[in-house]
């Protein structure tokens, strides 16, 4: 196809190139499984030209993921995803590299959304989303561009649920794949990569010690159960707070305490949300909870803990340490909030480990490469990542790591073809 001329990035400062390429090459000494099915895959030609139009938070994982489609030969544009989730280093790297970014870690909600204009000004043939940013801002403000989209696929369960409900009012205009909920992926990212950021960043930004704590966790998906894990790991008390009766009996058959939000109010230390959607925590919540209870966000929503809300409890607020505000209600108990709201693990911390991401990018990248591969024999609809890549992923995982499969004999395999 006709090569894509990209616009200049804009980003806060060029001269941060070298720190952020240093992070960079870290990654790619730890992504085995996206060097090898780079090598395998995206180096055939397949992405050559072919213009990409990529919006994620932007650190060294991410922007590596970039850079690798940037040398299949793709004409990749990259905003990051809401402001917070970018740093200024890595941004620099990246551009210097000849990818188009536009990414500044303290841009405003307007800049954030000029930057996602830039991108789709490019045109894009194929999308890496997130939150399905730049899949909605085709279908709403751009709608004259859908008829250049091949498809593309999306990282989070946000997005993915938004996904869903466009396709079911039958306005998604072209495939996308749910990269989230590929086996490779949530099974490791959500719940995993999860756990461990999570709570290395919450660590490191507070300083204290969990053991002996109550940790209240809200949802018991796939990150939950990773929040969980890790928290009990920590020796934390767990208690966990579902609207679905499934999910619940399943968190109290794995040993954590299971109680409405209203009474786990009262008991946390610490809350952290992991459910998708808005005003988790409310101000019902707030009144109920002990003072200097800790409050952070891990789910795909910015707006999971009800900031506004507090804010209108609390007439005294101010910075105690770094990513950490502490709000004093009337009464005198102070309440901290982590991270602005902001997904705590990315907004306070690098996001999840290497080789966790190394399989969830390496998803991404081959789901638009399937994508381009079939170009015009999707259905527009949200499709499942095949199960074939999905193996192929965990395949070159295994075998990075020096570990091999058994094999059925032809005995066993003739034997699960029979019914009788």
């Amino acid at each position: 196809m006709a090569k894509v001329s990209l616009p200049a990035s804009i980003i806060k400062d060029p001269s941060l190139a070298p720190e952020g390429q240093r992070k960079i090459r870290w990654v790619e000494q730890h992504a085995a499984v996206l060097n090898t099915l780079f090598k395998k895959f995206l180096s055939d030609g397949t992405l050559r030209d072919v213009p990409i139009g990529v919006c994620i938070p932007l650190e060294a994982k991410t922007a590596y993921l970039t850079l690798l489609l940037h040398r299949a030969g793709a004409r990749v544009a990259l905003a990051g995803t809401a402001p917070g989730y970018v740093q200024d280093d890595v941004a620099a790297a990246v551009a210097a590299e000849g990818v188009a970014v536009f990414a500044v870690a303290d841009a405003s909600p307007a800049e954030f959304q000029a930057h996602l204009e830039r991108v789709v000004d490019i045109e894009p043939a194929l999308l890496v989303d997130d939150r399905a940013e730049l899949t909605r801002a085709l279908h709403t403000t751009h709608k004259h561009l859908l008829k250049n989209v091949w498809g593309g696929s999306e990282q989070t369960t946000s997005g993915v649920t938004k996904l869903r409900n466009m396709e079911r009012q039958g306005i998604l205009a072209f495939p996308m794949i749910a990269g989230n909920d590929a086996l490779s992926k949530h099974l490791f990212d959500n719940r995993y990569g999860t756990g461990q950021s999570v709570f290395a960043a919450l660590l490191a930004l507070t300083n204290l010690y969990l053991g002996g704590k109550t940790v209240v966790i809200a949802g018991y998906g796939w990150c939950g159960k990773g929040l969980a894990r890790r928290a009990a790991a920590l020796n934390a008390r767990v208690v966990v707070c579902e609207v679905d009766p499934v999910r619940a009996l399943e968190a109290y058959a794995d040993g954590f305490a299971v109680l409405p939000l209203a009474q786990a109010a009262e008991l946390g230390d610490f809350f952290i949300t992991s459910t998708g959607t808005r005003d988790v925590f409310r101000p019902e919540h707030f009144e109920r909870m002990k003072d200097g209870a800790m409050l952070a966000n891990a789910g795909g929503v910015d707006e999971e803990i009800d900031v506004p809300g507090l804010a209108r409890l609390a007439p005294g607020r101010r910075e105690v340490r770094r990513h950490i505000e502490e709000y004093r209600l009337r009464d005198g108990r102070r309440l901290y909030l982590l991270c602005q709201g902001r997904l705590v693990n990315i907004a306070g911390g690098d996001g999840h480990p290497v080789e966790i991401m190394d399989l969830s990018f390496a998803v991404q990248a081959l789901a638009i490469y399937h994508i381009a591969r079939n170009r015009g024999k999707l259905e527009p609809r949200l499709h499942r990542l095949p199960l074939e890549i999905d193996r192929e992923i965990c395949r070159t995982k295994l075998e990075t790591l020096g570990l091999a499969l058994d094999s059925l004999t032809p005995a066993q395999e003739e034997f699960l073809r029979q019914w009788q």
